[in-house]
């Protein structure tokens, strides 16, 4: 897969949301139509950084990333043959420094031979500011609910299109992401459509005044799922 996802943020006044209303759909609901299935199209990787890009994985070690549960302690993932993987149990990580608007690439790959069925799949997810999640998942023929899918901007929106490539590829992320402003008016969109607030499981939160940049993380869901060539260029609001 390379995806290229536009998260464009903006918020209302005084904090709070003018966000669309929610779908029809439950979140996480079944019966939600799966986005169409495409032959993910031929790549050349590892996508080089661009002149004046914070290369925060290189292939060398976690320099630039702790812990995200606020101990600052370093972050505990393994890391071999130029990329990081998911040690289960030892917690999701987060960038050392903190950013709002962003260009984000991210490669990564899920376990093969495969695991599981559905969300227990090569699950993991990459967290804008810490809440908004764009997922990573092994949805390459293996069936889960629309809005959990590879791309999906979880419990929210499903991606336009299924182009997993098979287990143990390397797929690319190409994440442009504005950062919400609690003080204009506007909507949170992604792909031309709003999203409701941030990232959660089985209910929907609203949106909660923040700070104007925040770390991004990566997710620990129990799966090795492998990361590598990450870089950011912070964007001019």
């Amino acid at each position: 897969m390379r995806a290229r996802l536009a998260l464009i943020a903006a918020l209302a006044p005084l904090g709070v949301a003018r966000a669309q209303q929610p779908p029809a759909w439950p979140q996480h609901s079944m019966e939600r139509p799966r986005p169409p299935v495409e032959v993910a199209p031929a790549q050349r990787l590892p996508v080089p950084a661009p002149p004046g890009a914070i290369v925060l994985f290189g292939g060398r070690d976690l320099a630039w990333w702790e812990k995200s549960d606020n101990s600052g302690a370093p972050a505990a993932w393994r890391v071999a043959n130029g990329a990081m993987e998911v040690v289960a149990g030892t917690g999701g990580i987060r960038t050392r420094v903190a950013f709002g608007d962003v260009r984000l690439h991210v490669e990564w790959a899920t376990p093969s031979p495969a695991h599981g069925e559905g969300q227990d799949r090569g699950n993991s997810g990459v967290f804008l500011m810490g809440r908004y999640e764009v997922q990573v998942l092994d949805s390459y023929r293996s069936d889960t609910y629309a809005d959990g899918q590879a791309a999906s901007i979880y419990g929210q929106f499903p991606p336009r299109v299924n182009v997993s490539r098979p287990p143990g590829e390397w797929q690319t992320y190409d994440i442009e992401f504005h950062r919400p402003r609690f003080d204009s008016t506007g909507v949170l969109v992604h792909d031309n459509v709003a999203l409701l607030g941030p990232t959660s499981n089985g209910r929907r939160d609203p949106y909660v005044v923040h700070p104007d940049a925040l770390p991004i993380a990566l997710q620990d869901h129990g799966h090795p799922v492998r990361f590598r060539n990450i870089w950011a260029v912070p964007l001019q609001p």
